[in-house]
């Protein structure tokens, strides 16, 4: 077999033989793998430092919405929601395997509503201009209930259809981490970075990283070190001062998976007030539906984060509120909890919701460059952001921004959604391939899902995953679809993992029992 681009010694390897580099980033989500593309492909030696996996924190846990933000609209935030509008026709453009148009409906219980709605999504339609994604139309009571057959009639005047994308977030993660490698990137997952790099005058000037898998460190040395590390921002801020104050205040969103059964047409739902004043979204995914968000701000944060019992009780009675298919806690395929990097609140009376959602970039006196905030929508433009901030500090040769046009890894127009594999894109025909040399890749995982032993095998040699949590989670979503399935799926996942990495039976076991240990987080 070829050596793949994207094995671990051939990367580990380029982090041994390169003394120099121009931008090291620090952070593998959204925002630090937007930083590497935008930054290789203007043809900076580039790399990407992530501590566990890429996504493995707020960028695999969002409500899977490609969106201008129909909210931030709400609080007169044009500015936002026009930059986000025009972000999310790029990423249709340039993801077309996993960004697709998601029609909405957002049910009206009063005329009041309706009218305000309709002008509002017609004002969300103009800011879209070329990049639109359908206009926005009023519907009757009628066609309301023939579309959402389990919405709740009474007391129903209708309904307002709008556009919006709907993605899958962890598998574009690995797909920008795919192209930025093509592109000539280092990118490292389970490296860590244990402290930063100053020269004589006290400018950062490169990072010690640590290999998880092999137990060794390395100095590295860059023009530009840039901390992407969303929720873990103010750790790397005190790397390099330890009297840094906090500037992110972390807020949890949680996600319950239904069946398919509780929505089953083609539409979404958009719930714009609940009883605080959040948007509820039920979103078709993935043959599942996602039910969502909270915004419940904590005083910590951590890898894993848990989901609160008020956070569930307050989902659950939402969505009870509009659906006449009653949701019980026992239909809940999987729950998933999120942190947002909040700009911290000045004081206590500012509420999650009215916290800008536009991103910060901030330049330490040590010249290490932070980006904070922003959402998936918009990485891209805050990628192309960071950079220039690098280039006007002078730390950089002044080269173009090239990625409004940049194809992400999988890029295709021909997308048959009827088969799950269409998430991979132009890689589809090699799994296919896989299994066709070795029929026994074509087994799934679990009866109840439709993922093969040939997307473990390729999540390995293509992917980067070296866990049986990254292959569930992030992979093959299994973890995020139905958590119960996923946890009977692991030895299977464990024994192909193995068997490619070359591991014995102790870590497989090792394996298991980590893996069981999170996933019994996501069953409620």
């Amino acid at each position: 077999m070829a050596v793949s681009l994207y094995q671990r010694e051939t990367l580990i390897e380029q982090l041994q033989t390169t003394k120099n580099w121009d931008v090291i980033i620090i952070g593998g989500g959204a925002s630090g793998l937007g930083i590497a593309l935008d930054s290789v492909t203007r043809g900076y030696k580039t790399l990407l430092l992530e501590q566990i996996d890429f996504a493995k924190g707020t960028s695999s846990r969002s409500t899977k919405l490609v969106h201008g933000g129909v909210r931030y609209l709400a609080q007169g935030n044009i500015d936002l929601v026009r930059e986000a509008l025009y972000e999310r026709g790029l990423m249709l453009k340039n993801a077309s395997h996993l960004v697709s148009n998601q029609s909405f409906i957002i049910p009206n219980y009063n005329l009041w509503d309706r009218l305000k709605y309709t002008v509002g999504l017609k004002l969300y339609d103009f800011l879209a201009g070329k990049l639109s994604f359908g206009k926005s139309v009023g519907i009757s009571k009628t066609t309301t209930t023939s579309r959402l057959t389990t919405i709740k009639p009474d007391k129903l005047k209708g309904g307002v259809v709008y556009h919006d994308g709907q993605f899958d977030d962890s598998r574009l993660a690995i797909n920008i981490a795919q192209t930025s490698i093509e592109k000539g990137a280092t990118i490292l997952n389970y490296c860590k970075v244990t402290g930063l790099l100053k020269d004589d005058e006290g400018i950062v000037s490169g990072v010690i990283a640590h290999d998880i898998e092999t137990d060794k460190s390395y100095k590295l040395n860059a023009r530009v070190v840039i901390n992407a590390t969303g929720v873990f921002t103010d750790e790397v801020l005190q790397m390099d001062d330890n009297k840094a104050k906090n500037i992110v205040r972390p807020s949890q969103g949680i996600h319950l998976v239904l069946d398919k059964s509780f929505l089953p047409g083609n539409d979404a739902i958009m719930i714009p007030k609940t009883d605080d004043g959040r948007v509820l979204f039920l979103v078709p995914w993935h043959d599942k539906v996602v039910v969502g968000t909270t915004d419940t701000l904590l005083d910590s944060h951590s890898l894993e984060p848990k989901p609160l019992e008020k956070e569930v009780d307050f989902i659950i009675d939402t969505a009870n509120r509009y659906l006449n298919k009653k949701v019980s806690r026992k239909d809940v395929l999987s729950i998933f909890a999120g942190l947002r990097p909040l700009a911290a609140p000045k004081d206590n009376s500012e509420k999650t919701k009215e916290i800008s959602r536009s991103h910060k970039i901030i330049v330490s006196s040590s010249e290490l460059i932070t980006i904070t905030g922003g959402k998936w929508t918009t990485y891209r433009r805050m990628a192309q952001d960071t950079v220039n901030k690098a280039i006007s500090l002078g730390k950089l040769s002044n080269e173009m921004c090239k990625t409004k046009d940049q194809l992400i890894h999988g890029a295709t127009e021909n997308v048959d959604r009827s088969n799950h594999l269409y998430i991979y894109g132009t890689d589809q025909v090699h799994i296919e391939k896989l299994i066709k040399n070795e029929p026994g890749l074509g087994e799934k995982l679990h009866p109840k899902l439709g993922f093969t032993k040939a997307e473990v095998v390729w999540a390995v040699r293509n992917e980067m995953s070296r866990t049986i949590e990254d292959v569930l989670a992030r992979r093959v979503r299994m973890l995020f679809l139905d958590a119960r399935a996923a946890i009977s799926s692991a030895p299977l996942v464990a024994e192909i993992l193995a068997k490619e990495l070359g591991k014995d039976k102790v870590w497989e076991r090792q394996q298991i029992d980590d893996f069981t240990t999170i996933a019994k987080q996501y069953v409620l």
